[in-house]
């Protein structure tokens, strides 16, 4: 195999500029194809765009970067380096917990985290040391899971899922599994909120998911400067400068298809582009919805698709504020009743008196995003998702008092309201109206046992031959490294098709080096 021969490139189009389709454009691109993205919005990143609001700067979705030696892989396939592009700022406090009666700072470092755990929690900062050796263990052999397409029952039986059998927790819940390790019902929170990346409950979400806490405690959690809207950027610059096309501003009408096999997308404008490949990097049930004549679609459709699990949304709040403060980069709120906060969110009902809150100080690590002597936050706060049919244009008002108020009475931050200069909402409603999310679940599907692997969207979407998907409706899931990993999957499907000649996804040890 080698790369596509001049003058015979073959044809990609993307679907959406998000990281998923910014990442496949750019490894393919390097790859020798003729690529060509087509973004609905004015400006690259999808949910990981940057949002302006005068001299603010914010990420309008993802906050934590993880798993950091992923994304440097992505660039060093393509001869890159990561730091020529980026520059990370590893966290150290990584994030602050807020409980009722107490704060925890969660460090990087094992020796202070554990010190950290045995001054709030006496007798339990040991039990630190068996939840890294055993989860690291977890950790290894479902990685090379991340890094396979799952589309077949003969996939299902391929050496290194098998070998993880021992170590899904089936029929546990990520609270459970922590319960091997923590006594205290907080502590085990501290090391559950996580679910919340998946946009699940603690007390639902799979076992397994264990390795997103374990990450967190083994590789650390970054900042990017700039924000980490910034790696979007990068992957862009990177697949421009390889000869892909990236336009914005251009809403792709549906994708087109002969019988059951999908040859390009006809734009807004009416404009047909023919290719080889369509890769979907819109939200996926948005595509299902839109793209795509719905009774083609079998178990896809929309409203088969309604019936799925998915994800909780997000209540966003973006603050200007004309002062810095001096709290962490990181700020989780528990509300008292966390589990009532959390059951009331899964069961669609606004929850007055018991709300999460996640603040993000950024100011304190990256100057850049405000001007001098003044601050950036974000805010999000977990809600249900719009199948509870909550009249958002009603209650956005009182939400936003709320959140104010549990800054006022539970952080360091305050009473924030004399200090704002600008400010911008976004709720469930905005997140599917605005900005094309399938019943505004920010998270996409759920990561129940019965939508993972093969029982999740393919990366060869299975309904139409040549097309495939990136993001966090397919295979392996949710968050920035999952996404960047589906990207790497369906690009290298692609160039398997197409006889292209591609790297090797690095084992664990090779990718933490």
């Amino acid at each position: 195999m080698g790369n596509v021969a001049k003058g015979n490139k073959k044809k990609i189009v993307i679907v959406g500029a998000g990281p998923g389709g910014l990442a496949a454009a750019m490894l393919l691109a390097q790859r020798g194809f003729q690529v060509q993205v087509f973004e609905k919005q004015d400006v690259v990143g999808g949910r990981n765009a940057e949002v302006r609001l005068g001299d603010y700067r914010f990420d309008l979705g993802p906050t934590f970067l993880m798993m950091k030696f992923l994304l440097d892989e992505l660039f060093a396939e393509g001869g890159r380096r990561s730091s020529d592009y980026l520059q990370f700022r590893k966290l150290d406090p990584m994030y602050a917990l807020k409980f009722a009666d107490k704060t925890m700072v969660v460090r990087s470092d094992p020796e202070e985290m554990k010190r950290e755990i045995e001054r709030h929690f006496p007798g339990e900062g040991d039990n630190l040391d068996r939840f890294l050796a055993r989860e690291s263990q977890r950790f290894e052999k479902l990685y090379p899971c991340l890094q396979k397409p799952y589309g077949s029952l003969a996939s299902m039986m391929s050496p290194s899922l098998l070998a993880t059998i021992p170590h899904i927790a089936p029929g546990r819940s990520l609270y459970d599994v922590l319960g091997d390790y923590f006594r205290s019902e907080e502590l085990r929170l501290a090391f559950t909120f996580q679910s919340k990346y998946l946009g699940m409950s603690p007390w639902d979400c799979p076992g397994l998911f264990t390795m997103i806490p374990y990450t967190e405690h083994a590789h650390g959690v970054y900042h990017v400067m700039g924000g980490l809207n910034r790696i979007t950027q990068a992957l862009a610059e990177v697949a421009l400068d390889e000869g892909a096309e990236i336009h914005t501003s251009a809403p792709v009408a549906r994708v087109l298809v002969d019988g059951r096999r999908a040859k390009g997308v006809e734009l807004a404008s009416g404009e047909k582009i023919y290719c080889d490949d369509v890769i979907l990097n819109a939200d996926f049930g948005h595509a299902m919805a839109t793209l795509f004549d719905p009774q083609s679609l079998g178990r896809y459709q929309p409203e088969k698709l309604r019936k799925r699990k998915f994800s909780c949304s997000t209540f966003m709040m973006y603050l200007g504020l004309d002062r810095t403060y001096d709290a962490e980069h990181h700020t989780i709120v528990f509300a008292r009743d966390y589990r009532k906060n959390i059951e009331a969110i899964a069961q669609g009902h606004d929850s007055p008196d018991e709300m999460s809150v996640y603040i993000r100080n950024s100011c304190r690590t990256d100057p850049s995003g405000a001007p001098p002597g003044h601050s950036a936050l974000y805010i999000l706060v977990p809600v249900a998702n719009n199948r509870s049919g909550i009249d958002w244009q009603e209650q956005k008002q009182e939400m936003r008092e709320r959140v104010l108020r549990i800054l006022r009475e539970r952080t360091p931050f305050g009473d924030v309201t004399p200090h704002i200069q600008q400010e911008m909402i976004v709720t469930p409603e905005d997140w599917e109206n605005r900005y094309s999310v399938f019943l505004g679940a920010t998270f996409n599907m759920a990561h129940s046992w019965d939508q993972m692997l093969l029982l999740r969207p393919h990366n060869r979407f299975e309904m139409f031959e040549n097309c495939y998907l990136v993001g966090g409706g397919t295979h392996p899931g949710s968050g920035l490294p999952t996404i960047f990993e589906s990207a790497r999957i369906s690009a290298n499907l692609i160039c398997q098709r197409h006889e292209v000649a591609h790297p090797a996804a690095r084992p664990l040890e090779l990718a933490c080096v």
